[in-house]
């Protein structure tokens, strides 16, 4: 008990770790910038551009609107969920089989996530999750009393995770594999090819395949980002396939907090039970005002996305000798450091209070206990103390090249492992 409170907390809340993005920040806060040398942020996977004037617009104009200050409908105003279909289709493939009742509207991605778990899952269960991992999705299992099972995925490999080492992972326990792609805290773009896979694997061990595509309009276009929506007899995609969605990157409206879950309509019954509690409705004016925007957005979009993509090479290019790429793609560039002997979460600290440049430690990402690590062992801990996290989007190609100018100049005052 608290020595302050006069009761008790839960013991899921005790159990879980605190957000890491506060103490990256409290670091930040020791730098003493000027106006020539101000902080750099490329920790957070925030937007770095506004909406546009006409988005920013018509959500003024639905907010000011007296109809739209009552309670919606809990999964979402059915004209959004018509134009995410419509908008899925242009990103999977019009033969693509989505349609209107497969979708339903949360207050941001991270509610789709928690109602998700919360309508498969008991305290007890088991969610396998590769890391370095989303560490909200971490956070929201051990809340619930539902335990991460880590699936360790390697620099050798691309960050992509081994479906053999998934399989060895699933148990009578076992109620979700869960996956990100662009994958956040990586990068790393899982192919099509492997995301079948793993709905081939989730199919035969009959547990359901959660995928998170937050950042899947920064895809390379060449492609879709996976054909699982494709009709198919061998692989019905309702039966085990769960899709999550953010507004916040695509359209630049993190603050406004909108996401989406498809799923089978009958597995959808069981999510709105949860979502009636967490959320009542999502937040109706956002919805309203870029319901009949979507189409005309789609080149706003795909700029953002080129533009992001350009920031990435750019990045890669001007890194300075000793800094390597292990993985990049969506708002992120997972990155090795050339020093030995010193931690990550303290090489990141001096990175920011001497540079001014703040990135996040790999190991927020990852387990903290050597049940957690599992397959990983003590050799990937000493790993993972090699690799930062950044992000290009929440900075311009200007602020990346004056980010790469820094790390060149920097100098941690320990072993260099060149």
């Amino acid at each position: 008990m608290s020595s302050v409170l006069g009761f008790s907390l839960s013991r899921g809340v005790l159990n879980t770790s605190a957000p890491p993005i506060p103490k990256a920040y409290e670091w930040a806060a020791r730098y003493n910038e000027t106006s020539s040398t101000p902080l750099i942020d490329m920790s957070q996977g925030v937007p770095g551009i506004p909406p546009p004037e006409e988005l920013r617009q018509a959500i003024g104009e639905a907010s000011a609107s007296p109809q739209n200050f009552s309670y919606g409908r809990g999964d979402g105003e059915p004209v959004l969920r018509l134009a995410l279909v419509d908008e899925m289709k242009a990103v999977y493939g019009l033969q693509a089989d989505i349609k209107m009742e497969d979708v339903a509207l949360t207050a941001g991605c991270n509610m789709a996530f928690v109602a998700v778990i919360m309508a498969l899952a008991d305290a007890g269960d088991e969610v396998i999750l590769p890391f370095p991992w989303y560490f909200n999705h971490e956070m929201d299992l051990s809340l619930l009393g539902v335990k991460a099972i880590g699936l360790p995925t390697l620099p050798e490999d691309g960050f992509l995770p081994s479906i053999a080492r998934c399989e060895e992972l699933i148990t009578t326990k076992t109620k979700a594999i869960a996956l990100v792609t662009p994958n956040n805290p990586t990068g790393a773009i899982y192919p099509p090819s492997l995301i079948a896979s793993f709905a081939d694997l989730a199919t035969e061990h009959r547990v359901p395949l959660i995928v998170d595509e937050t950042y899947r309009d920064f895809v390379p276009p060449e492609e879709p980002p996976h054909t699982l929506f494709t009709p198919s007899d061998s692989y019905p995609w309702r039966r085990t396939f769960i899709h999550l969605f953010s507004f916040s990157k695509s359209y630049c409206l993190p603050g406004y907090r909108l996401g989406a879950i498809v799923a089978s309509p009958e597995f959808l019954a069981s999510v709105k039970t949860v979502l009636d509690c967490l959320q009542i409705c999502p937040p109706r004016p956002v919805q309203l005002g870029l319901a009949p925007l979507m189409p005309s957005l789609r080149s706003f979009v795909q700029a953002n996305a080129s533009a992001i993509q350009a920031r990435h090479a750019l990045f890669r290019e001007a890194l300075p000798q000793g800094w390597e790429i292990g993985a990049q793609g969506g708002y992120f560039a997972f990155v090795r450091h050339p020093y030995t002997g010193i931690g990550g979460e303290r090489l990141a600290q001096m990175l920011v209070e001497k540079e001014g440049l703040l990135a996040l430690p790999a190991t927020f990402f990852m387990p903290t206990t050597a049940e957690g690590l599992g397959q990983a062992g003590d050799g990937y801990v000493a790993e993972s103390e090699l690799w930062l996290r950044f992000s290009v989007a929440n900075v311009d190609d200007k602020t990346v090249l004056e980010a790469c100018e820094r790390l060149a100049s920097f100098d941690a005052g320990s072993t260099y492992h060149l």
